[in-house]
Formats: C-alpha cells, structure tokens, sequence
C-alpha cells in the first residue's frame, strides 16, 4: 500500500497554516479597533486617579525631570496644590501601579492602586483601596511615613509599598529642587 504524502502530511500542514494566518489576522483586526478605545479610557482613569489623589488642584502639567525608577510619570497641580506621581514597583505577585499625590506642604494627601497581582487575601489587604492601608499615609511627610508597619503576613508586598512611597518622596524632592 502506497502511502499519499500530499494527504497525510502536506495537506494538514496547509490547513493549520491557514488556520492560523486567519487566526492572527483577526485577532490583529481586533487589536487595531480596540487599541484606540482601551488607550482613552485608560487615560480617563488615570486623569480620574490624579484628581482623587490631589483633590485640590484644578489641572495638571506633566513633568519632564529625570526622577527615581520606580516613578513613571509625575505631574504638577496647575494652581500649585502639589503634585501627582505614578509609580511602579514590584510586589510579591508582579508589579504594583499606583498614584501618590503630594500637597505642596510635603505631605502626602492620598495614595491609590492602579493594578496589582498580589496574592487575594494576602497581599491584596496591602494594595486594594478599601483595605484602609493606604489611609495609614495620609498626611504623613518624608520623616514619618516610615513608622506605618506593613501588613502581617503580606511583608513583601508592604515593603513594595512602602518603597513606592519613598520613591514618591524622592520625586518631590527633585521637583521642587528643580524649581
């Protein structure tokens, strides 16, 4: 019995191309589509989170000053309330964005999660804005913040945070330097 190559192996070989090629071009379609609306409602968010970490301020300038790592993006409240910095740092489960606003007096007014991938139940009662955790900062300054304890049993993802605030501290030191 003489065995049909075409059939047996070029044939499903052919098909899955196929298959595949149509595959990845609609998958590529979709991301073209979407792309545009993901990227204004993530914009929309983080023009929402800044308003909510500096609740004072009546617009924001972006900031372009060589800053710490950890720190994205920072921008300064347009009548002078303080500033908003965006910061990435990395947790237990991957990294932690998130937004720290600071008045112009130092202290720091609010601080608010963005994502994270830390453990549920663990290293999220760190990250997540209802866990009160972030409440802890409030109001404190570059001296003090550091006399929040973490979070029992979530160490490495307290740590992260807590890094991402000296970070925060560090940015507005230079930003006000820079003034």
């Amino acid at each position: 019995m003489k065995k049909n190559t075409f059939n047996e192996i070029i044939k499903p070989i052919l098909v899955l191309g196929c298959i595949c090629l149509a595959v990845t071009a609609l998958l590529a379609y979709v991301n073209l589509v979407t792309a545009p609306i993901i990227k204004a409602a993530d914009e929309k968010a983080a023009a929402e989170a800044r308003a909510e970490v500096l609740s004072e301020a009546e617009g924001f300038e972006l900031i372009d000053v060589k800053l710490p790592d950890e720190v994205t993006e920072a921008y300064k409240a347009e009548n002078g309330a303080g500033y908003v910095f965006k910061l990435s740092v990395k947790g237990y489960g991957g990294d932690i964005v998130m937004m720290c606003g600071i008045r112009s007096d130092g202290s720091i007014e609010k601080c608010k999660t963005l994502s994270h991938n830390e453990t549920s139940g663990i290293g999220s009662r760190v990250v997540s804005n209802d866990s009160g955790y972030s409440d802890k900062y409030v109001g404190k300054t570059a001296e003090d913040y550091e006399e929040v304890d973490g979070v029992s049993g979530a160490t490495i993802s307290s740590k992260a945070y807590k890094k991402a605030i000296s970070a925060a501290f560090d940015a507005y030191n230079t930003v006000k330097e820079a003034e």
